[in-house]
């Protein structure tokens, strides 16, 4: 009887099919790279829908190449990037390129919400946030700019959606996929009710939106023309799973809200799973969890462990050359670069702002390192980009504690940068608290796979599926010395710099828009 699970993963950086077992043991992979997106202007970024379907299409040729017996196969599972958009014609092709997530296109000056919901945001002083959300939605954007486009679009679809569509050939996705500005109730997690505020932020006719189906569920089973593409066997089941992040909590095995996990990937987030829905950051909703009516508390560092890509191209060549020379790993030498800096980096600290999001701080907000002297190295630096992204988690798990009510007392870290040894040792001294690192690097695939193995019955329920699919691999516990002296810089320092240095962000923010 087949019992492995087929879980599809369309990154921002590649497509990976991977074939799991009832146990969490991942039998087989096949990774396709994808150019995340491409720039036609500044603070665009578009990709060609093809692009994403050849790439899923390929990795999974990869795997029956390697001899994986398709008989074996239960279930197909996906998971993709959030918030990448995709307008379709009734035939579901698309009618313009996808506009992809780190997207920055704005659209200023459209109508402020109106009636008893403007008066009830102004009362709230809410309607700047409100306004921000308007201005940031990419269907606002086609509306103004590309109405011939909008006029045509016959569905209106997430990445998920669109490729849902293109395996089993209906317009239907997972609700645990819906993280974009589009006009769904997070909290009753379906379309939002006529009279919702939403409407009017995102004005569209709800018949242009998918079909929704829980997780867990079945969302169609897979259509010839898929199998003719993908070699996956027709007519296999598509569970509903959930978005990349949603599915890496999942996969990291927290599904207990005392449980926090850290994502250490392009955008860092702080995530718990929760059964009540509670907005950590007021009008900022908690998404979907992977796992039905859930919900996942997250407070995201954008263009996180960016940062860390972003110092290692510019001030780590030697390095990469070095590994390149000596036939190892560039991350051994990186680490030896964290090692070789005290903790707290000599009085250097760094907030990573790099990308400020709407209301954590809040637009405004730039980076900043301060403290600066004439000890200080690249190494310093380095060291400090990775103690400012713990010290900017910390504060998410704070915040989240103080809305929740819960305490974290466990952290997992998912995510490309949970590769580094130093940056995991680094992490439980800044927190506190014991950091481990999951059995499988391939998390958010993982959690996939559980949604599906569930789905199908392998696991009659999720704790039994978490219990048997996901383990630690390796934990790091904090040293308490080391922690002492995070301490005293997270709240002597770190927790200052932003409310003194707000009123220069204003200015700056003032200056650059006229």
């Amino acid at each position: 009887m087949p019992e492995n699970i087929l879980a599809i993963d369309n990154g921002t950086q590649s497509a990976r099919a991977l074939i799991f077992d009832p146990r969490g043991n991942l039998l087989a992979k096949s990774r396709v790279p994808i150019e995340s997106y491409y720039s036609t202007a500044p603070g665009l970024a578009e990709q060609d829908p093809e692009v994403f379907w050849k790439a899923i299409c390929e990795a999974c040729l990869g795997l029956w190449a390697q001899g994986v017996d398709k008989s074996s196969i239960a279930a197909v599972s996906l998971t993709t990037q959030r918030s990448t958009l995709i307008n379709v014609d009734k035939h579901g092709k698309p009618l313009r390129p996808a506009i992809v997530w780190p997207d920055q296109r704005r659209t200023e000056g459209l109508k402020p919400v109106s009636g008893w919901w403007g008066v009830a945001f102004k009362v709230a002083g809410a309607s700047e946030t409100v306004a921000y959300l308007q201005a940031e939605a990419e269907c606002n954007w086609i509306r103004t700019h590309q109405p011939e486009v909008w006029r045509e679009t016959y569905k209106y679809l997430l990445l998920s959606g669109y490729l849902t569509y293109r395996l089993v050939g209906q317009f239907v996705d997972s609700v645990a996929s819906q993280v974009a500005y589009i006009p769904f109730d997070y909290k009753a997690q379906k379309w939002a009710k006529p009279l919702d505020w939403k409407w009017q932020a995102v004005p569209m006719d709800k018949s242009i939106l998918p079909d929704l189906v829980p997780v867990a569920s079945p969302l169609g089973l897979i259509s010839a023309e898929a199998s003719s593409a993908t070699g996956i066997p027709q007519r296999l089941p598509l569970i509903a799973s959930a978005a990349d992040k949603a599915t890496e909590v999942l996969g990291a095995g927290c599904l207990e809200p005392h449980v926090a996990c850290l994502s250490y990937g392009t955008t860092a987030t702080i995530n718990t799973t929760h059964k009540k829905y509670i907005e950590v950051i007021p009008l900022l909703p908690p998404y979907p969890a992977a796992v039905p009516g859930q919900y996942s508390f997250e407070i995201q560092i954008y263009r996180g462990f960016w940062m860390v890509t972003w110092f290692k191209h510019e001030f780590g060549l030697r390095e990469q050359r070095l590994a390149d020379e000596q036939g190892i790993e560039a991350e051994a030498l990186f680490d030896e670069l964290i090692r070789s800096v005290s903790p707290g980096s000599d009085g250097l600290v760094l907030q990573p702002y790099w990308s400020p999001g709407l209301k954590f701080p809040g637009p405004e907000a730039r980076g900043a390192v301060i403290g600066f002297s004439d000890v200080h190295t690249r190494a310093h630096l380095y060291r400090a980009i990775l103690e400012g992204l713990a010290y900017a988690l910390r504060e998410g798990a704070e915040r989240t504690e103080k809305r929740s009510g819960v305490p974290i007392t466990e952290l997992r870290v998912a995510g490309g940068g949970s590769q580094s040894d130093a940056a995991l040792q680094l992490t439980a001294d800044v927190f506190g608290l014991p950091a481990s690192r999951p059995h499988l690097y391939e998390a958010s695939a993982l959690g996939a796979a559980i949604d599906a193995a569930v789905g199908v019955g392998i696991h009659k329920d999720f704790s039994t599926a978490i219990r048997e699919m996901t383990r630690v691999r390796d934990t790091f516990e904090p040293d308490a010395k080391t922690h002492a002296r995070y301490n005293d810089l997270y709240l002597g320092v770190y927790k200052n710099m932003y409310s003194r240095l707000k009123p220069l962000y204003e200015f700056m923010k003032n200056r650059s828009s006229h």
